[in-house]
């Protein structure tokens, strides 16, 4: 039975009036002393949530009180202790970027939803795709390219034209943003336990920027991803509303 929850919330007026009910209701502690995290906003602030609070290991239980709601439970302030308890945990595995810059520098970053690479000006980006070492793509001129989980396949990936995936698939997709060459290239899918390395070639004439969720660097000449299994993140869903489902009947949405 969760008891002690740390409530966070979004700065809309909405999520803020939720906040002081559920406190109200609950109370609020610390996420050093909580034994669960609620989330009341949308689908952008789950996801800062889960990046600032992830070195808690703590379960989160999102409820939409924002415009994109996809991770989020439907809001309800009552039985609220009730509904975690009975909810249906998903483990979610995070992607680790680590990105060298033309200066010098590494960054490493987690992606809950996808690592992307992106064309900083008006060229098109120049890249080599290697996976485990080998290489599949030798050139691959386009706006750029991103590596999406199951639950960001329907996120940025979608967009992009990649493939929805199961939750519980064991493959990633490789996903090319407006291709040019090879011109009938359209992305793979690669194991989860496969390691991903984008070489920016011509980096000087053709900068690229590397973005997990929504932590940015620029000039970037080289990206390695991987799924990180020792960062999972577990997530609180009501068995009605559980996420694999709805990751599931997007394929068949038209």
């Amino acid at each position: 039975m969760y008891e002690r929850i740390c409530f966070v919330a979004s700065r809309i007026p909405t999520a803020q009036q939720a906040l002081e009910t559920l406190t109200s209701r609950y109370g609020n502690c610390s996420a050093d002393e909580a034994q669960a995290i609620v989330a009341l906003g949308g689908d952008g602030f789950m996801l800062q949530t889960l990046h600032r609070h992830m070195r808690f290991r703590l379960p989160v239980f999102g409820m939409k009180l924002g415009t994109v709601g996809f991770l989020m439970n439907l809001y309800h302030p009552n039985d609220l202790l009730k509904r975690m308890d009975n909810a249906v945990r998903t483990a979610l595995t995070p992607l680790k970027m680590i990105a060298h810059t033309e200066s010098g520098g590494t960054m490493q970053s987690l992606a809950v939803n996808e690592v992307s690479l992106l064309r900083q000006n008006k060229q098109a980006a120049k890249l080599k795709v290697m996976v485990d070492g080998v290489v599949r793509v030798e050139e691959l001129v386009c706006d750029g390219i991103l590596l999406a989980t199951p639950v960001g396949s329907t996120a940025y990936n979608l967009s992009a034209h990649g493939p929805i995936l199961p939750l519980n698939s064991d493959v990633l997709a490789l996903t090319p943003i407006s291709p040019f060459r090879p011109r009938r290239w359209r992305g793979a899918l690669v194991p989860k336990g496969a390691e991903v390395r984008l070489e920016v070639l011509d980096h000087y004439k053709r900068p690229v920027s590397a973005t997990a969720d929504a932590n940015e660097v620029r000039d970037v000449i080289d990206v390695t991803i991987k799924g990180s299994p020792a960062d999972n993140i577990t997530l609180l869903f009501d068995p009605e509303h559980n996420l694999e489902e709805r990751i599931l009947s997007e394929q068949f949405a038209f």
